[in-house]
């Protein structure tokens, strides 16, 4: 998707595809048509096409980051906040309601059949999403390991890695069950994996 040159043009880009994801979120991608986004955002067929010239391919692709952008800024303040345990279960709770709202509903998912995965721009946003939210997984358990909560011998990337890979296995489920049982037991087991390895820690870790 090339950026608009001017404050006005990526403003209107921007609306365009905030009123798509809504209207996607709203009807399905199977069911969205171009015109029923062109109606939501109040634009043009030939301004649409200004901004994406490569049509309903190019404009999903635009949501799917629009998406993956909201999966993290869901979490907030809590994913960036991980400096102790009572946090780190804050950061638990937001993640679990997020989901349990959005049920067995999930519009990037549905984005990404609709566009394909194997698309070089669908793996490249899949790829982004998952290495910040791991990284920002990490720099919370290198916190608690900087105020001493956990030893230094705790591997951050590995625990970081196994947290997401849980979450995903979990909301994964849900898709399929509804049930958000799954994705609790991941998120419990992986905080309590670090609260053990605090207890363990040869009175170098405090645990609060």
């Amino acid at each position: 998707m090339p950026e608009a040159s001017t404050a006005k043009g990526r403003a209107t880009q921007a609306r365009i595809v905030e009123g798509a994801a809504e209207v996607l979120r709203e009807q399905g991608v199977a069911f969205t048509t171009l015109d029923d986004i062109r109606d939501r955002t109040r634009t043009s067929k030939s301004q649409l096409f200004h901004y994406f010239p490569g049509g309903k391919d190019e404009l999903l692709l635009a949501v799917a980051r629009f998406e993956a952008e909201r999966v993290l800024e869901d979490q907030q303040p809590h994913l960036d906040c991980l400096d102790s345990w009572e946090s780190w279960y804050r950061w638990r709770d937001a993640v679990v309601e997020r989901y349990e709202l959005q049920n067995d509903q999930c519009p990037l998912g549905s984005l990404f059949l609709q566009v394909g995965r194997s698309e070089p721009g669908a793996r490249a946003i899949v790829a982004e999403l998952m290495r910040q939210w791991q990284e920002r997984i990490a720099e919370g358990i290198r916190t608690l390991r900087a105020r001493e909560l956990i030893p230094a011998s705790v591997d951050v990337d590995r625990n970081a890695a196994a947290l997401l890979a849980g979450i995903q296995g979990g909301v994964s489920i849900m898709m399929s069950t509804g049930s958000s049982a799954h994705l609790k037991a991941a998120l419990d087991t992986g905080i309590d994996q670090l609260r053990h390895a605090a207890a363990t820690g040869a009175g170098r870790a405090e645990v609060k």
